[in-house]
């Protein structure tokens, strides 16, 4: 398997259709953490203003920014 950049896992997740509609989308933890590292996927949500949370190994991505409201 040819590795994966950070500039080309970002590339591709950004330019994915949900995420220019301002969708919600997911990743596996363990496949970011091994592909581009934690702490560079935090910022660059940060940087990016979407809401990311944790959730039995998977990470959960508000492309937008939208207040969340917890309902339950």
């Amino acid at each position: 398997m040819t590795p994966v950049t950070p500039e080309q896992f970002f590339g591709s997740l950004f330019n994915s259709k949900a995420v220019q509609q301002g969708a919600v989308i997911r990743r596996k933890v363990r496949d970011v953490e091994r592909l581009v590292g934690r702490d560079l996927f935090i910022r660059e949500m940060k940087r990016r203003g979407y809401t990311t949370v944790e959730n039995a190994g998977q990470f959960v991505i508000f492309c937008n920014q939208e207040p969340l409201r917890r309902v339950t």
